[in-house]
């Protein structure tokens, strides 16, 4: 039996070479792009992908604090039904 095509180790490199090529020419296109800057700090050449990058990071981050106040054991739903 075949793995499925997106298992492939060879799927997988290209799909991660694609995303960094698109990734890439993202960043890059903001030197032929005009755009006001309402803040200082967004005339920084970049700017969208690494606020962007530090704000996914940050929300992982909090998401892995909160998690450690609502996580339940593997057995949670399993409870139950022994009583019964």
């Amino acid at each position: 039996m075949s793995d499925h095509w997106l298992v492939r180790p060879s799927t997988i490199r290209r799909m991660w070479a694609g995303f960094i090529a698109v990734l890439a020419l993202t960043v890059t296109a903001e030197l032929f792009v005009a755009h006001d800057a309402h803040f200082g700090v967004e005339r920084v050449f970049g700017f969208g992908a690494w606020y962007g990058f530090i704000a996914c990071a940050v929300l992982i981050i909090i998401a892995k604090g909160i998690a450690v106040f609502f996580k339940r054991p593997d057995s949670y739903y399993d409870e139950d039904e022994s009583r019964g």
